[in-house]
């Protein structure tokens, strides 16, 4: 038997322990960052959705996290892909793990998500397909998963970086 593992475990407390693994290493491995860097914050994890979910958060001014958010999320992005490779590095398993630093994602889910409800009204009203803007992975599915709670359907066309959601009507 493997270190960690327990005959007896039901496979879904596998899963749960697989996840918190990834959120320990990808803690360590932003610490590491952070220390590099000279920045304040402080990890917390979680998992969210089956997968893990690591935030870096500061009680100090979050000017200075903002910088590993950069220009429109441009260095979380970075950031988090820095991190799954880490996290694969020393599991072996390609990892899902959704980063957040200073609330930006939150932030932006919020948002997101009023787009896909007021996106989806206007369809609903109007009847007709609505073509939003380009948007990032994390983007489509915030906005897929709001237009789904709407009772309406979208789809993701378009080629990377330029693909975008299209509301249907129902």
């Amino acid at each position: 038997m493997t270190e960690g593992t327990t005959s007896a475990a039901p496979e879904g407390s596998d899963t749960l322990t697989r996840l918190e693994q990834e959120g320990e290493i990808a803690a360590d491995y932003l610490e590491g960052l952070l220390d590099i860097a000279d920045l304040d914050g402080d990890i917390d994890m979680d998992v969210e959705a089956d997968r893990a979910a690591v935030s870096i958060v500061s009680d100090a001014s979050s000017r200075d996290l903002q910088k590993l958010v950069g220009r429109d999320g441009e260095v979380l992005e970075a950031l988090q892909e820095l991190t799954r490779l880490a996290v694969h590095r020393e599991t072996g398993d390609r990892s899902r793990l959704m980063l957040d630093i200073a609330g930006y994602r939150a932030k932006k889910r919020a948002e997101l998500s009023e787009l896909g409800a007021k996106a989806a009204s206007e369809v609903k009203s109007h009847g007709e397909p609505v073509k939003l803007d380009p948007m990032t992975p994390f983007e489509r599915k915030v906005v897929h998963d709001a237009v789904k709670a709407a009772g309406l359907r979208s789809e993701s066309e378009g080629e990377e970086p330029q693909r975008f959601v299209v509301v249907l009507p129902a």
